[in-house]
């Protein structure tokens, strides 16, 4: 496995942003921290998890969780972002409010 560092994180972010017609979340000192995140879960387990979330302990049992998580559509389509918001709508990013906490889709109510 070959080990990512921060700056290849933060391409695969963009990446994943521009295929998905999404923004990567402004503030870049966020955006670093969710980015470190990702490359330390990377080195880690071999694969993106969301740096948000815990691991379940195999890729298999992860897959809903490995960024983008298969929640981060609904998220950004009913909140304007994803969970751990590093991808936001255009919209959203445009009206310059701040991303808030979002019900975790993993545990419905």
């Amino acid at each position: 496995m070959t080990e990512k560092s921060k700056a290849d994180v933060g391409l695969f972010a963009e990446m994943v942003a521009k295929k998905q017609l999404w923004t990567v979340n402004p503030d870049e000192d966020f955006r670093a921290m969710l980015v470190e995140g990702l490359a330390v879960n990377w080195n880690r387990y071999g694969y993106f998890l969301c740096p948000c979330r815990d691991s379940e302990g195999s890729k298999e049992a992860d897959k809903p969780l490995i960024c983008p998580c298969a929640f981060s559509r609904a998220d950004i389509e009913e909140f304007g972002h994803c969970y751990c918001a590093l991808y936001l709508s255009p919209a959203f990013a445009l009206s310059g409010k701040a991303p808030q906490g979002i019900p975790d889709r993993r545990f419905p109510k």
